[in-house]
């Protein structure tokens, strides 16, 4: 389907802004003229996924699509049950909420914000243990989105190993500018996890974008498919967390993958029953599960995914040949661009990530999110802002556009100003969703 856009008058790009309190996640859709915001569930269906979708089974319980998305799931990714839940947030909710405990460690490579969010709703303590490489915007490092072993093992002797029940490993690593995982970290990482005892977890929500650096960086895999990777990489993991907005190519969906019937499954199934509904559509229509099942298999097919994870990577060149200051090199599914680089004059504490959100949008109807102390107010990362692509969706001159945007931004980033917070949630590892800001005089 075509839809067609237009850009608003750069007055009328003003007056949205600062109706919007200067976030971006408040703007009208109808506001933006290039919106990577995010690639979760806003990419561009097939024909083959629209006749799945036409030829739904509605059944409350023991739909067809269950039966297809469950099959789906046992031959594209290994896992044998399934816990469908309406998003990647709902399987996070149900199984966060079967493994962690008030007073527990909870490990990641990163954590990313909803993730982060659910273990610390049920009394976890989410730490981070990225690779040294991770925080080198100009490190050509293959893996640098990789779980540090050394450092788990540091925070298990702090902790004790009894207070961490669940290590994870997400992959791509999103918080960490979307760089891959390869498969001997992954390895690793499972091995730490059954030393200390704990359930070993992947987030597996860009698993096939993963795959595809793993075939072209880590030289035991060049003359395997993406589908084989895939399967390889996530036979490791106890369990995963899927959401299907990603790298299953849907607009809404997900589910937890478990191996076997065991006290685990059981727990997520009857937490899934509570929070999403019954153990067959977890909060998804039939015709969205029959979906589901086809982009799965549609996300490890050689060309779709080459070309996918190619497009992120021209976005990455054509703001990398203006000057602007990207991490390198790209991730699976968006560009992160450097606001402290942009404007060094803005303190961190004014926000210069979120600053840039506000003049990409200002300038040229882009919007892309903060990923940076706005976004993640406990921690130090860097001030990115993140340019997600949605899948199957832009073309050339939309990625020109963007570029352009950037750039003259960049030009004028003298003129800018921080922001401040003048209103926001309890929750601070949710505030970059609806909090409010105004310019800094």
């Amino acid at each position: 389907m075509v839809d067609p856009v237009r850009l608003l008058p750069r007055e009328d790009r003003e007056a949205a802004l600062a109706d919007a309190g200067y976030n971006v996640f408040n703007l009208d859709s109808a506001d933006v003229f290039v919106d990577l915001l995010t690639d979760s569930g806003t990419g561009t269906m097939s024909n083959d996924q629209w006749a799945a979708m036409v030829r739904g089974d509605e059944a409350y319980a023991g739909s067809e699509g269950f039966a297809e998305l469950e099959a789906a799931a046992r031959e594209v990714m290994g896992f044998e049950q399934i816990v469908p839940a309406h998003q990647g947030r709902g399987a996070e909710n149900v199984l966060y909420g079967a493994l962690v405990s008030e007073g527990d460690t909870v490990l990641n490579n990163a954590h990313f914000d909803t993730t982060r969010a659910h273990v610390a709703a049920n009394g976890g303590d989410p730490v981070d243990c990225p690779v040294e490489a991770a925080t080198d915007m100009e490190s050509e490092a293959p893996f640098k989105g990789d779980f540090s072993v050394e450092r788990g093992r540091q925070v298990v002797e702090e902790v004790g190993e009894e207070n961490v029940p669940v290590v994870v490993l997400t992959i791509t690593n999103n918080s960490m500018a979307g760089q891959p995982v390869s498969v001997e970290n992954t390895r690793d990482v499972a091995a730490f996890a059954a030393d200390i005892d704990a359930t070993f977890v992947v987030d597996a929500c860009r698993f096939a974008e993963n795959a595809h650096f793993v075939r072209q960086r880590e030289p035991e895999f060049a003359d395997e498919s993406v589908a084989a990777i895939a399967r390889e990489q996530l036979s490791y993991a106890d369990a995963c967390v899927m959401s299907g907005k990603k790298d299953g190519l849907v607009n809404i969906g997900g589910f937890v993958g478990l191996r076997g019937d065991g006290e685990l499954y059981e727990q997520c199934r009857q937490r899934g029953i509570l929070y999403e509904g019954f153990s067959t559509y977890g909060g998804m229509s039939g015709r969205d599960l029959a979906a589901f099942a086809v982009g799965l298999r549609e996300a490890v097919d050689p060309p779709y995914v080459a070309e996918r994870v190619e497009q992120v990577q021209r976005l990455c060149q054509a703001l990398a040949d203006r000057g602007v200051p990207v991490y390198q090199p790209a991730g699976g599914h968006a560009v992160y661009v450097d606001a402290n680089q942009v404007f060094p004059h803005i303190p961190r504490e004014a926000f210069p990530g979120q600053a840039l959100v506000c003049e990409l949008y200002r300038e040229g109807g882009v919007r892309g999110v903060e990923l940076g102390r706005f976004a993640f107010p406990d921690t130090d990362r860097r001030d990115l802002v993140r340019l997600a692509l949605p899948r199957r969706t832009y073309g050339p001159d939309h990625i020109e556009h963007v570029a352009d945007t950037a750039a003259a931004v960049c030009e004028r980033a003298e003129d800018v100003s921080g922001l401040e917070i003048v209103s926001e949630p309890s929750m601070p590892e949710l505030r970059h969703f609806s909090a409010e800001l105004e310019p800094l005089e």
